[in-house]
């Protein structure tokens, strides 16, 4: 058994932890709450965009859409990881690492390259595969106008034919202790696919409906990216206020089993020596 100074300072040392594995799960509520708000208050305009967006397109007879919808050759495939900048916060970035090591082994013998959000992701899946830049900043200061300049810069790669697929993968946020991981494709386009039947409606449209498909798809993408990081955003802290709280419990319950050991350790220490008192007084009376 450890003596009685080993076991105070290990006491010492959880509730050291304890302490501060329970200020982050605080500061993580904090933050949680308001990332939860601001994904909240933005899917409805995100999912009317989308609807919008769809159902003009279902309207239209042939191909609509440009350069955005165009179906080619899948040789250059780039992962859009989105992880965290910092860690303790469960398994939240090894989700979305093991997922996207997953889809790129599903494209054997093309080129797959990761365009990485968040330090974390980066980290790891550079020494697997190409990781595009650096673009753990954008948590700094998460704003439309700052995703948006990401949203351009991923455009441009598949337009230019840089890229034949862009695909996203990042935690959906569901509540504070389940995030689901998701893939969406970003680029091409994909077709709608309904068994609705859509009918055109008696309405006058100003500009053409193919000006306005044009016009909608790059803010739809946009949205689309932001959407994601948001919901990344949220997740993140959800996760590591529950990870927070299960390593506070943990602690707690260690610190507890630590006293009980150091309480039984130090009455052992104290009938010891009572029981050499006595011993000691016994011997010099006889």
């Amino acid at each position: 058994m450890a003596n009685l100074k080993e076991i105070r300072n290990r006491i010492t040392s959880v509730s050291s932890t304890m302490q501060i594995t329970s200020a982050m799960k605080m500061v993580s509520a904090a933050k949680l709450k308001k990332a939860q708000d601001a994904i909240t208050a933005m899917r409805p305009y995100a999912e009317k965009l989308t609807e919008l967006l769809q159902s003009l397109s279902a309207t239209m007879d042939g191909e609509v859409g440009g350069s955005y919808t165009a179906q080619r050759e899948i040789n250059k495939v780039l992962i859009v990881a989105v992880t965290s900048n910092r860690g303790l916060c469960g398994a939240f970035n090894t989700n979305v690492i093991k997922q996207a090591k997953s889809i790129a082994d599903s494209y054997a013998g093309k080129q797959v390259d990761i365009f990485s959000i968040g330090k974390k992701g980066g980290d790891v899946l550079r020494k697997t595969n190409t990781v595009l830049g650096n673009h753990n900043a954008i948590y700094d200061n998460l704003t439309f106008d700052a995703v948006t300049e990401i949203a351009n810069e991923l455009t441009d790669k598949f337009i230019s034919g840089e890229y034949d697929k862009i695909e996203i993968v990042y935690n959906q946020f569901k509540n504070a202790a389940t995030q689901i991981v998701q893939t969406e494709q970003f680029l091409p386009l994909a077709p709608v696919k309904s068994d609705i039947p859509v009918t055109a409606g008696d309405y006058l449209f100003e500009p053409s409906k193919e000006e306005i498909i044009l016009t909608l798809i790059p803010k739809s993408l946009k949205t689309q990216l932001y959407k994601a990081i948001r919901d990344s955003f949220a997740s993140e802290h959800g996760a590591r206020m529950t990870a927070m709280h299960k390593a506070t419990d943990n602690a707690t319950e260690l610190r507890d089993q630590l006293k009980l050991t150091y309480n039984k350790a130090r009455q052992a220490a104290i009938t010891n020596a009572f029981l050499l008192i006595v011993g000691g007084a016994e011997a010099l009376k006889g």
